[in-house]
C-alpha cells in the first residue's frame, strides 16, 4: 500500500501537534503549516515538513503546498485545525475581529481544501477532517463570532462530504470542548473558562489534546470510508447530538 501523506495546520503546538505527532506514528509522512516555525513539532517527528504561511493567504497556502509536494509528491489527508477563539460580549465585537475569526476558521478551510482537492482527487482516496467545536451546541454567549464560524465550518463539511463522495473523499469534522492548549491557557483558561467548561461536562476533567487522538486516527482510517458528513462530539458529555 502507498505510504499516506496528511498536512496538519496549526501544528506548532497544542492540538495540532498531537494530531501530526499521532499521523506520524501511524505511519503517515506529515508535513505541518503554521504561521510560526514548529520547532517543537519537528523534533518529534523524524520524516517531517514544516511550512510556514498564512492559512487565510491563498498565495502562501499555494506557495506551502507546493514546497510539501516537492518533497513528498503526494497528499491524501488534510486537518484543518488551525483556528482562533477571542472571548468577548458580542456587543464589544467589533467588524474587524468578526472578519478576522471567520477568515481564519471558516475561509482558511475552505482555501486550504480548494488547493489540495487536485491532488487527493489524483490519489483516488482521501480524508478531509475539520475540527470545529462543542460551542456550536453549548452556545457560549461570549463566543458569538467562534460559534458562527464553526457552526458554518459544519455545514461545510456536510456539503463537501456530498459532493466529494463519488471521488472516494471522506470529510467530516471533530467537536472538541475546550482543550487544554497553550494558547487556551492563556487566553479563556485565564478567567476560569475550565473550571467553568467542567461543571457543564458529563466527564468532569479537562479536555487534553490526547483526547482527541484516537477520534482522529479513526476518521482517517483506511476501513472508514463509509464515514462522511459526520460531526463526531468529543466532548465529555457537555452537550449530545
Amino acid at each position: 500500500m502507498e505510504t499516506r501523506t496528511a498536512l496538519v495546520t496549526g501544528a506548532a503546538q497544542g492540538l495540532g501537534q498531537e494530531f501530526a505527532v499521532a499521523l506520524a506514528g501511524r505511519g503517515y509522512r506529515v508535513a505541518g503549516l503554521d504561521l510560526v516555525p514548529q520547532r517543537e513539532t519537528a523534533d518529534r517527528i523524524v520524516d517531517y515538513v514544516e511550512l510556514v504561511a498564512d492559512v487565510t493567504d491563498e498565495t502562501q497556502v499555494g506557495g506551502a503546498l507546493e514546497r510539501m509536494l516537492e518533497q513528498f509528491g503526494t497528499l491524501h489527508v488534510l486537518v484543518n485545525n488551525a483556528g482562533v477563539y477571542p472571548e468577548s460580549a458580542f456587543e464589544d465585537t467589533t467588524p474587524e475581529e468578526w472578519r478576522r475569526v471567520m477568515r481564519v476558521n471558516l475561509e482558511a478551510p475552505f482555501l486550504l481544501t480548494r488547493a489540495v482537492l487536485p491532488y487527493l482527487k489524483a490519489a483516488g482516496w482521501g480524508r478531509i477532517v475539520n475540527i470545529a467545536s462543542a460551542a456550536v451546541l453549548t452556545a457560549p454567549p461570549t463566543m458569538v463570532a467562534y460559534t458562527a464560524s464553526k457552526a458554518g465550518l459544519i455545514g461545510f463539511t456536510r456539503a463537501l462530504a456530498s459532493a466529494l463522495g463519488p471521488c472516494g473523499i471522506t470529510v467530516n469534522a471533530i467537536a472538541p470542548s475546550m482543550v487544554r492548549t497553550e494558547t487556551a491557557e492563556r487566553t479563556v483558561g485565564a478567567d476560569g473558562g475550565f473550571e467553568h467548561v467542567r461543571a457543564q461536562q458529563a466527564v468532569p476533567r479537562t479536555q487534553e489534546p490526547s483526547d482527541l487522538v484516537s477520534t482522529l486516527l479513526y476518521v482517517v482510517d483506511e476501513g472508514s470510508g463509509f464515514l462522511t458528513g459526520q460531526t463526531l462530539n468529543v466532548a465529555g458529555g457537555s452537550a449530545y447530538l
